[in-house]
């Protein structure tokens, strides 16, 4: 999906780890279109993806539940330029902002960026509530048990053991055949 021409910031590409959720519609079908548009994204591969986890909304009582994974990326685009791609997939999936933490039928975001550190009014690296979520780290430490938060000084792994056990137990991996069949 072109977006003009992509703002390289690097000669070697750069790993970087998006997280997917979605709870409107087909969940699991966003995030598997939101995949198919990363990796069409001129200087973008997708390397790995998490499984699907099912997870109890966060914010406003009454939404279904998430759907929610994490893809680890190969780029040469800078941050900035990454994150408004995904900015620019969202749109082109229907997503309307909205409530905070409410209802989406797609959601993407940029976690981390090659141990950058960074806060800008477009960007915050890393994710700022990363760390708090089980639906974020599960996942993540999943495909990259060692991934690194720059802030923390921590691997996906040692935060997500670092959470409490209802939040982690709260998650429920999906199969192959639960995603490809989901609504929630």
């Amino acid at each position: 999906m072109p977006l003009g021409p992509p703002a390289i910031t690097e000669t070697k590409p750069v790993i970087a780890y998006i997280g997917l959720g979605a709870n409107l519609g087909d969940p699991a079908g966003q995030l598997r279109r939101a995949l198919a548009l990363i990796a069409a994204l001129d200087e973008v591969e997708v390397v790995q993806v998490s499984t699907f986890y099912l997870n109890p909304p966060l914010g406003p009582k009454g939404q279904p539940w998430y759907v929610n994974a994490v893809a680890q990326v190969r780029t040469r685009l800078a941050a900035e330029e990454l994150r408004r791609g995904l900015g620019h997939l969202e749109t082109a999936l229907g997503r309307v902002r909205g409530e905070r933490w409410g209802p989406r039928v797609i959601d993407l975001d940029l976690l981390l960026y090659d141990g950058e550190v960074s806060r800008t009014p477009e960007l915050v690296l890393p994710h700022p509530e990363m760390h708090r979520r089980a639906f974020v780290l599960a996942p993540l430490a999943e495909i990259a048990p060692d991934a690194w938060h720059p802030v923390l000084n921590k691997s996906a792994a040692q935060l997500l053991a670092e959470l409490a056990a209802a939040d982690r137990e709260a998650l429920k991996p999906m199969s192959l055949e639960e995603s490809e069949r989901c609504p929630v």
